[in-house]
């Protein structure tokens, strides 16, 4: 048993499951995206919600497809390979993050 695989592979199905929504329900799915649902709906007209929605979307195919190269990784070459892919991408995830709503999404505001 590969520990290194299974902590990689485990995030890959949640990630996926999530792009894939997105991908389905597009700028309905916006209602889910956290921050963005506490704004009110005048104000959520203001923001381009497909962008938003694509922008979630890509960002889960990226972190399923990190984790599956990680998970091949371990398998294939040694368990350890999990902690680089896990640094990884607390990077990519963590570099989303704001605790300002409004500077969160104004790269999607309207123009």
């Amino acid at each position: 048993m590969n520990i290194g695989f299974w902590s990689c592979i485990i995030l890959v199905i949640p990630f996926l499951i999530i792009g894939v929504l997105f991908a389905i329900f597009k700028e309905k799915a916006t209602k889910f995206v956290s921050g963005f649902n506490s704004f009110s709906k005048e104000e959520q007209a203001l923001y381009d919600k497909a962008y938003i929605s694509r922008d979630i979307r890509n960002q889960c195919f990226m972190w399923a497809i990190i984790m599956l190269a990680g998970a091949l990784l371990s398998c294939f070459l040694t368990p350890y390979i999990a902690i680089p892919t896990y640094i990884i991408w607390l990077v990519l995830f963590f570099r989303e993050v704001h605790f300002d709503n409004h500077k969160a999404f104004e790269k999607y505001l309207l123009k």
